[in-house]
């Protein structure tokens, strides 16, 4: 259970940006309907997330990948359960969501990957990239889609504190 009620969306300062969250989204998650205790917040918490996932030039796979190790690492179960769905609606393989918790030895993972997953690994664990894994990620990557893979890592890696902080889980009642 939460360890706040859920903001209640029909209240009249709510209910427009609750509007346009189910117009863009099909539904206010968990995630949306605690945020909007702070409008504001939430709005441009929309924005943000609304960029890193569909306006973005990274490969939607591979953006999933990401989500689903973050996720992982932060031990944030609400984020998994919700990205597991639309990372295999991506293409990611169910082999490759198995072999996230060890993807160093799951021959699955190409060397992009792998690029990309240890640049995830060091962002979220370390904070600080070693100059060996940026220089490995770099390889693959234009400025543009560097940029968009960080401020992917990055946003997620907020996406799962906020939930884990306020204990936001699936099985929830609204």
């Amino acid at each position: 259970m939460a360890r706040i009620p859920y903001a209640d969306i029909q209240s009249d300062d709510v209910h427009p940006l609750a509007d346009k969250i189910v117009a863009q989204r099909g539904s206010i998650l968990h995630l949306y309907q605690m945020l909007l205790h702070s409008p504001a917040v939430a709005e441009g918490w929309l924005a943000y997330l609304t960029s890193i996932r569909q306006k973005s030039s990274l490969d939607a796979a591979l953006r999933e990948l990401v989500i689903m190790r973050v996720a992982l690492l932060n031990r944030a179960p609400y984020e998994a359960d919700q990205h597991a769905p639309i990372a295999l609606s991506e293409g990611v393989s169910e082999g490759k969501l198995a072999g996230l918790a060890d993807w160093s030895q799951c021959a699955l993972f190409d060397a992009h990957e792998r690029a990309v997953l240890a640049y995830v690994d060091a962002m979220t664990q370390h904070v600080q990239v070693a100059d060996e894994i940026f220089a490995a990620v770099a390889a693959h990557f234009a400025p543009q889609q560097l940029v968009e893979l960080t401020a992917t890592i990055a946003a997620y890696n907020m996406v799962s504190r906020f939930l884990e902080a306020l204990q936001i889980h699936s099985h929830d009642a609204r």
